[in-house]
């Protein structure tokens, strides 16, 4: 059964992500050491917005506030984002195992955080310096895919891709090595490297959000455009669609939304991969309906995601490891009942 035969209607499926979001929402806060139910959460909010007093001990109002707000909140960022540009990636190169690490984003932020985490910068500093890599790796895949025009545009971007990412991550390895054991310096390059939402605090929101918002207005004002992608480039062009334009704008827009969320949380793996699919599977592969999809559903994948990553034992566990623990075996369920990846 293909993704097509299988959507639903849109608004159906809409209200269906909603509604897991809002309970993968509660449970965020509703599991971990300092449980919160769903009428202390209801009482406190209320309370906010009217200026009253919740009548809850502030041990209770500074968890909600300060610890598990800002924390959903982020894994919703980190989510949506990731979600959107895996769809915005799988449609451009017309394959539905591309995830938004492939023109080296991912690694090229992990070397920039690596070399921070090094050299002992900051965490500012550190996120910085992800970003700039991050932004660089790209900027060199697509510097190289310019060079060599002999051969078709997507293949060489993909494969130059690769390379620069395998480069990267060599330079990632060598800075592991090159760690002191016996410091936080090595344990810090390693968890950094497989995501988490523990460090970031809602300064980082703020900076990140923007970054995000723009990376994703492209992909929504272009949304009708980006279903013509799918087609072979001549076709596309045919019907008046400048190809090279197009796929730049969407390149540059997924790459920052990835490079931002790299240089805040880490690397976290299979949300840009296995979402689209399940976005797809729920609503089908036109675009301007898949986007709005894969955001939600992202974003419901990494808070649920982090709440296990923080529940299932005693010490928190990387949201990447996670990721995959929950991605992997998902991803097969959808191939077994869809029988392709399209």
């Amino acid at each position: 059964m293909s993704a097509k035969n299988a959507a639903l209607p849109p608004v159906p499926a809409y209200l269906l992500a909603l509604l897991g979001i809002v309970a993968i929402f509660m449970a965020a806060f509703a599991f971990g050491k300092y449980p919160v139910s769903p009428s202390n959460l209801l009482r406190s909010a209320i309370a906010r917005l009217t200026g009253g007093s919740a009548g809850l001990p502030e041990a209770i109002e500074i968890v909600i506030w300060n610890i598990r707000l800002p924390r959903v909140v982020a894994g919703m960022l980190v989510g949506a984002a990731l979600a959107a540009a895996g769809a915005a990636y799988q449609n451009m190169f017309r394959n539905p195992l591309v995830s938004p690490d492939i023109l080296g984003v991912s690694a090229g932020a992990g070397f920039g955080a690596t070399l921070g985490i090094f050299f002992g910068f900051s965490l500012v500093a550190i996120q910085i310096t992800a970003f700039v890599f991050g932004l660089a790796a790209v900027g060199i895949v697509y510097g190289i895919s310019g060079l060599v025009r002999r051969h078709d545009p997507v293949l060489v971007l993909v494969l130059a891709g690769v390379t620069v990412g395998a480069l990267f991550g060599a330079g990632v390895s060598l800075f592991k090595i090159l760690s002191d054991p016996h410091s936080q310096q090595l344990s810090s390059i390693t968890f950094w490297l497989l995501g988490s939402l523990n460090g970031i605090n809602s300064r980082d929101l703020a900076s990140a959000a923007p970054l995000v918002l723009i990376g994703l207005v492209p992909m929504v004002l272009l949304r009708w455009r980006v279903n013509l992608l799918s087609l072979p480039d001549e076709e596309a062009a045919a019907l008046g669609v400048d190809v090279a334009r197009l796929r730049l704008v969407l390149i540059v827009a997924a790459t920052l939304v990835t490079a931002t969320i790299v240089s805040i949380a880490g690397i976290v793996g299979w949300v840009g991969l296995v979402v689209p699919h399940a976005a797809r599977f729920l609503v089908g592969p036109n675009f301007s309906r898949l986007l709005p999809a894969s955001l939600l559903l992202g974003a419901g994948f990494v808070v649920g995601t982090d709440v296990l990553a923080r529940t299932l034992v005693v010490i928190e566990l990387p949201l990447g490891i996670v990721t995959a623990m929950v991605g992997a075996p998902f991803f097969l369920y959808l191939l077994a009942h869809t029988g392709k990846t399209e």
